[in-house]
């Protein structure tokens, strides 16, 4: 997978202790970040509220499915497909019908 660089804004105390962090485990600021990113996101991932609402952002359209199974797993993310195209055939069928 590659990289994106990004550039953001942090407070002068939390890149003070990032940078104490990293002398001290001899990482880079930026792995040290990374890591705390991926922790963060490692924590999230496992609430079942945060799950159902990156399952509303993919049946929104506001996420694609490779992002949706990221966060929920293939599987489910396969049957969040398959239920989004019944859906949207319903829908479809609804509009026809009102349309008649």
């Amino acid at each position: 997978m590659g990289t994106t660089r990004v550039n953001f804004r942090l407070p002068e105390d939390l890149v003070q202790k990032t940078d104490v962090a990293a002398e001290i485990t001899h990482k880079n600021r930026t792995e040290i970040l990374k890591d705390a990113l991926q922790q963060y996101l490692r924590e999230v991932e496992g609430d079942e509220r945060f799950k159902e609402a990156v399952v509303e952002l993919y049946l929104d359209g506001r996420i694609g499915f490779d992002v949706l199974s990221e966060f929920v797993g293939r599987r489910d993310a396969e049957a969040v497909r398959a239920s989004k195209t019944l859906l949207d055939r319903g829908d479809e069928v609804a509009r026809d019908l009102a349309d008649r």
